[in-house]
């Protein structure tokens, strides 16, 4: 058996067999990516004098779809660089490779015959003890694995990624009767710890679990539409985030995956499946004109709904499934779903919209209601626990809660009683479950959750990397906290800092609570890690409350806050003990500054880090500039000599332009991360992986850092920065306001007005930089981009 996967090939190079090959590669995994030999040379090909016999022929698919890799949004590499590692080939002259591999992935098309063919010449040049997985989104994994020599059938599994394999976090693992159990365990940790998966273990059974109950959901959703007379964009209205699903909600939804993708998957089920399921399973008219039609979503301009310019701009349109002519959108407004709106928790708003006695209570009771009977039905013949169901839906579809989870939101009881009253049927394990006194399928107790299992209660096991805020807190681990953060010990003497303010802005009672929790730090901790688990790591500082302030002119206020926050950091970077900042996610502004200054940084794969402040009319103003800049110099190694200059307009290059990294891997290019700081593949595993970077620094005796003088361009390099940014006025690529914010920062970084070279202590460059955020905060075209971005979300060019 594989104790480590070293290198792995892709055996099909279409959308989702590259794109798990990126997701490969992004783990830094070497990858062989094989697909089909084309049957002839174009006219193209053969004016280029190619034949046959060469590999650009004869890899066209594999390297096509490595150049679509770069082209792809969203990006399915972390780093262009990453494409290094896929290597190229074809299913007649490279089969031989496989002998090289520890892992085969077939993602070839959706045919059994197709599958045992490929497998069937897999079997003959895999190693023995080499692991063997299809992605197939639905054919039985036992039927694929039929006349397979003894050694593949221990060794074979399904294992199905959800497209696209970079952002979506479900992997459906597959077992068959043959398959060796502690290749499952290998895989499944495999796919946590290294793939960054959330991993569920599913039967064998049509489209596994995921796309069983969500395609479920999506035609009971179809069919509730056309019974009942609502329009797709009504529906969409309150399908989304407001029940706790993805912004894109039910038909939006269908148009990223695809009409022809999705109704492939549903026609997997109806074939296989009889009666009342089979009903459901049963594709309208209408969906199938839509095919006939082209009009499949995104990837061919229209489906549900259509983008239309018009001469004031462009508007959305949706599909009037009845007559197939598009109208405008339309939203379904009620109070049920005004009163959900007004609460604050998901739990507390679907039950209010469940219960609504109106046109959105009653279109959500109606779709929401068979999908509960359904998992209930489905549950123990297509996963071993409520929780894979759960899971599934929440990784693979991007819901808040899975049903049972719901289940419990609404009240098991009160919901099965309107049920009955209804005429459903609910299954009678769960009859068994109410009838034995257990009313919910979870419970919690001393912050250890446990769910209903075959009559009793089974405690929830986790990846032992998983830690939740939310029951560090339940456990009483609180040390202090205030309106905007919490001070938590996480065990292990090292205590973790949570932002709780709204969007997680940092504002003066994050930046009170920061300075108390050093100081606790310093007293009773090993260290300290700055993280949460909201959306966000942090977007920035509050800006209505630097708009309101500037507006007042209220400079001396602002001078005193941006001191403050300038302290703070300040605090960090001096601390006596350890400190790591847990980035993830949107880490903006405020949020870079609060992290550059930490000893180490530990990432999540998917982090997007980036100074912004240009945008909103402002420069960084807590230390940011001056925090980037003392990063690359920190890089050059002793003793090399130092191109402040090539630094210095890195930095301000980045800045200026307010540059977002797309990944953690682009951070690391940006250089807001150094090669010493961390990398979690997996988003869950973060806090652990910070936790321990805390004690790895603590355990090694740490010392905090030293104050040093830091060599600037001076006048000098402040003219070459000047002169670029100039240069782009004259080109017409900024504005007269962009430029002046260009020279307000090019001065900060440059240290004013010194010779190159000259030494300058950190407090000197803060000041430098707090005096041209106040100067800027003053500006009438800096507040109208900060109103704008408030207002409207997006930056204001003026």
């Amino acid at each position: 058996m594989a104790n480590s996967i070293e290198k792995v090939a892709v055996l099909g190079s279409g959308v989702m067999g590259s794109g798990i090959a990126a997701h490969l590669a992004n783990s830094g995994i070497p990858t062989l990516l094989l697909d089909m030999v084309p049957a002839e040379l174009t006219e193209a090909e053969k004016a280029k004098g190619l034949t046959k016999d060469d590999p650009r022929f004869r890899n066209k698919l594999t390297l096509e779809a490595k150049q679509r890799l770069l082209k792809q949004k969203p990006a399915p590499l972390a780093v262009k660089e990453n494409l290094d590692l896929i290597s190229v080939g074809n299913f007649t002259d490279d089969m031989k490779k496989l002998a090289d591999v520890d892992w085969i992935i077939e993602v070839v098309v959706e045919r059994l015959d197709i599958k045992k063919k490929i497998f069937e010449q897999v079997d003959q040049h895999r190693r023995k003890g080499s692991i063997v997985s299809s992605n197939t989104s639905g054919i039985s994994i036992e039927a694929m694995a039929e006349g397979r020599s003894d050694d593949f059938r221990a060794h074979f599994l399904g294992t199905h990624f959800f497209n696209p394999p970079r952002y979506l976090k479900l992997l459906e693992i597959i077992p068959t009767k043959a398959t060796k159990p502690e290749i499952v365990q290998f895989m499944k940790t495999f796919g946590e710890d290294v793939l960054g998966k959330g991993v569920v273990l599913a039967k064998d059974t049509p489209n596994f679990i995921a796309n069983r109950i969500g395609t479920y959901g999506l035609m009971v959703t179809v069919q509730e539409m056309m019974k009942q007379g609502y329009s797709v964009g009504e529906v969409d209205s309150v399908t989304g985030p407001l029940i706790g699903r993805p912004k894109s909600a039910t038909f939006r939804t269908l148009d990223v995956v695809g009409l022809d993708t999705f109704l492939h998957v549903a026609r997997n089920v109806y074939d296989q499946v009889e009666g009342k399921e089979k009903e459901v399973f049963d594709v309208p008219p209408f969906l199938n004109k839509m095919v006939e039609k082209g009009w499949i979503g995104s990837k061919s301009g229209q489906g549900f709904y259509l983008k239309q310019k018009t001469k004031d701009g462009s508007t959305i349109l949706e599909l009037d499934p009845t007559t197939l002519e598009y109208k405008e959108r339309q939203k379904l407004k009620t109070a049920t779903v005004e009163a959900a709106k007004q609460l604050k928790s998901t739990d507390q708003k679907v039950k209010t919209l469940l219960f609504g006695k109106d046109r959105a209570g009653e279109l959500l009771w109606g779709i929401i209601k068979p999908v509960l009977i359904y998992s209930a039905e489905k549950c123990y013949e297509i996963a071993d626990s409520i929780v894979a169901i759960d899971q599934a839906m929440k990784w693979g579809f991007g819901w808040e809660h899975g049903p049972f989870e719901i289940w419990d939101a609404i009240g098991v009881q009160e919901s099965i009683t309107r049920m009955k009253e209804e005429g459903e049927s609910v299954p009678g394990w769960i009859e068994e479950m109410l009838a034995s006194g257990h009313t919910t399928f979870y419970k919690t107790d001393n912050a250890e959750v446990s769910y209903y299992h075959h009559g009793s209660y089974q405690p929830l096991t986790e990846n032992p990397k998983v830690i939740h805020i939310k029951r560090l807190k339940e456990k009483g681990n609180v040390i202090k906290k205030n309106n905007g953060a919490s001070l938590i010990d996480m065990g292990d003497g090292v205590a973790l800092l949570e932002f709780t303010s709204p969007n997680n802005a940092l504002g003066p009672d994050v930046i009170m609570m920061l300075q108390q929790a050093l100081e606790e730090v310093e007293k009773n901790y090993e260290g300290l890690v700055i993280g949460n688990q909201g959306k966000n790591f942090c977007v920035g500082a509050n800006l209505m409350l630097i708009l309101m302030e500037a507006q007042d002119e209220n400079f001396f206020e602002l001078d005193m806050m941006v001191r403050q926050f300038q302290q703070a950091m300040g605090s960090i970077r001096y601390c006596k003990k350890p400190v790591v900042a847990a980035n993830f996610g949107m880490t903006l502004g405020g949020g870079v500054e609060i992290s550059l200054p930490a000893d180490s940084l530990q990432m999540s794969a998917e982090t997007y880090m980036g100074l912004v402040e240009c945008g909103v009319g402002l420069i960084p103003g807590g230390g940011g500039n001056k925090e980037l800049y003392l990063r690359q110099i920190e890089r050059v190694p002793e003793g090399a000599k130092i191109d402040l200059q090539a630094i210095a307009n890195q930095v301000f290059e980045t800045i200026a332009m307010a540059k977002v990294s797309t990944s953690a891997q682009e951070a690391r290019k940006l250089g807001f991360l150094r090669p010493q700081d961390g990398i979690s593949v997996n988003g869950d595993h973060l806090l652990y992986d910070a936790k321990n970077r805390v004690l790895a620094l603590s355990k090694l005796g740490y010392t905090p850092p030293k104050k040093k003088k830091i060599p600037v361009v001076g006048e000098a390099g402040y003219a070459t920065m000047v002169l670029g940014a100039q240069t782009m006025r004259w080109g017409g690529f900024i504005s007269d306001h962009d430029l002046k914010i260009a020279k307000k920062l090019a001065y900060v970084i440059s240290g004013g007005n010194v010779p190159e070279g000259t030494l300058v202590d950190e407090q000197y460059l803060l000041d430098l930089e707090r005096e041209a955020f106040l100067s800027l905060a003053g500006e009438p075209k800096s507040q109208a981009r900060m109103q704008h971005m408030l207002l409207k979300g997006k930056p204001l060019r003026n």
